[in-house]
């Protein structure tokens, strides 16, 4: 199993709140490393830990069934903060009076009280915005607590215990309407905690090469390459490590983009990796035939792709790893707070989860990564930014896109349809102000005239969202003269096609994918 060494660690305890994510973002954006552990499966061994930050949650510190954790080894040992329902945790088991809020404390507000001498609020003034989210409030401090600050409705926004680097606050300091959430969080962590600011992408990549050698040694490596930024990062941070002894392969289920398998091989050849392309396309197409349901289409497309991995794969005589390029939000979504970690090798990893009789052990090494640290780190490993900036493309490729059936004939079209709008974003300097786009067909047939002639031809529908992770998405606002144009070239120059809508949906309540 690959280990990272990381001394100056900041351990964050997720008690389910939605924003859980976005407080390592933060952390992350001062250069210092941290995890995200349920506050129920807390690390045995915390020696490693600077600081210690306590999340939010939708639950109530007065219910029953109120997370519980044991803090015996944290509280007075090392700095820690509790956040929302962290700060009311640490006020209603100390002696404090947590109770349900009477006034709104959802939105902004604004500080209106400071205590002027306090280096955890250094920097910062009176009138800063925060972010409110929670339906309890503290009306009495804990025993030996001091309070700290207050907004207009709200008197213990914060407060510390005396003799110890303690701190709780009421608000959301990781969200972007906390105008000053980040400078906070740097003074609790760096002027007050101690915790150095060495995490950068080329210490991840020393320290990550460093260990892969030492993990893998001289043994063989398969990597199934998706194309993708994840899954090139891992492979050139591997390939440093241990250089000829990585085997990728880059399977063609012919629902790629418009000459996409060809484009993506030359691209991998010059970066100097050992990928192999095996075009299994009509393997796919096969096994797809005739079916319409999503989720059984993504189930054929899972059970082919190991199959062909699995054909390829034993042409590697000796390899004892499989690479995968998991990224963090991956691992954090396979754990809950109530449930604890999974053991399952996630059906959407690059290479759909392979099953235990490959007898292949797993190497992650972008499993601490988020998506932006990721594309830092290729930065600093000099990859085409291109490739970085790549739009993410759904493992099942145009299978997802094309409701109904699939048939060959539906790929060609969607591929043209496809091409046509994604290469008009970049021509049009639209493509990196966009997270995901893409042309979905649809099962519906429409009258349309071309010339003085009826039609009764296909429509597609065009998608393009704005997003930092994909779990929240909102659509992009696409100039008009540019869906114009590109429902022209689409109508004009794909036979079948005679209708373009364009999808307005933002997620929740709709998904960035149709299928």
């Amino acid at each position: 199993m690959l280990f990272l060494p990381m001394q100056n660690n900041v351990l964050i305890l997720d008690f389910g709140s939605q924003y859980t994510q976005l407080i390592a973002r933060r952390v992350r954006e001062l250069n210092i490393f941290c995890e995200i552990k349920p506050y129920n499966k807390l690390p045995e061994d915390l020696s490693s830990y600077k600081a210690v930050i306590l999340s939010g949650s939708p639950f109530s510190v007065r219910a029953t069934d109120a997370p519980h954790p044991d803090l015996s080894q944290i509280r007075g040992k090392k700095p820690l903060l509790g956040v929302c329902y962290g700060a009311q945790y640490l006020s209603h088991f100390n002696g404090g009076q947590v109770a349900a809020s009477n006034t709104r404390e959802y939105g902004r507000a604004n500080l209106s009280y400071i205590k002027s001498d306090e280096p955890f609020f250094e920097g910062i003034s009176e009138g800063s915005q925060v972010w409110m989210s929670h339906a309890d409030t503290i009306k009495e401090l804990p025993k030996n607590a001091v309070h700290l600050a207050s907004t207009s409705d709200v008197e213990h926004v914060a407060f510390k215990f005396k003799g110890e680097d303690t701190y709780a606050i009421q608000f959301h300091p990781e969200v972007y309407h906390t105008t000053d959430g980040k400078l906070l969080l740097e003074n609790f962590l760096v002027k007050i905690a101690g915790v150095a600011q060495t995490w950068t992408p080329n210490a991840f990549i020393e320290t990550t090469v460093a260990s892969l050698v030492k993990t893998i040694g001289n043994d063989k490596v398969i990597l199934g390459l998706s194309g993708g930024v994840d899954s090139t990062v891992a492979a050139v941070l591997l390939h440093k490590a241990i250089g000829k002894h990585l085997h990728c392969i880059f399977v063609n289920n012919g629902l790629l983009r418009k000459n996409e398998f060809q484009e993506v091989l030359d691209q991998y050849e010059h970066m100097g990796l050992n990928v192999k392309g095996v075009d299994a396309s009509a393997r796919f197409l096969d096994a797809l035939a005739g079916e319409s349901d999503p989720e059984k289409k993504r189930k054929i497309i899972g059970r082919v792709f190991i199959e062909v991995f699995d054909d390829e794969a034993h042409k590697v005589k000796d390899a004892k790893w499989l690479a995968q390029g998991t990224i963090y939000p991956d691992v954090i979504e396979s754990v809950s707070a109530t449930g604890g970690p999974s053991e399952t090798i996630k059906s959407h990893h690059n290479v759909g989860g392979l099953p235990d009789f490959m007898k292949l052990k797993v190497v992650e090494p972008l499993k601490m990564l988020f998506k932006d640290e990721v594309r830092r780190v290729g930065t600093s490993m000099d990859i085409d930014p291109e490739r970085l900036g790549r739009h993410p493309f759904p493992g099942p490729g145009l299978a997802i896109r094309i409701l109904g059936d699939i048939t060959r004939e539906k790929v060609a079209i969607l591929q043209e349809v496809d091409a046509i709008f994604i290469n008009g974003l970049r021509e049009w300097g639209l493509y990196d102000s966009v997270w995901q786009a893409g042309a979905i067909l649809l099962p519906v047939h429409s009258v349309g005239v071309m010339g003085d002639e009826r039609t009764y031809e296909k429509c597609v529908a065009l998608r393009a969202v704005e997003s930092t992770d994909g779990m929240t998405a909102d659509w992009v606002n696409l100039p008009y003269e540019f869906l114009q144009k590109t429902s022209n070239d689409i109508i004009n120059k794909v036979p079948g096609v005679n209708r373009v809508v364009y999808d307005i949906s933002s997620k929740p309540p709709a998904t960035i994918e149709w299928e």
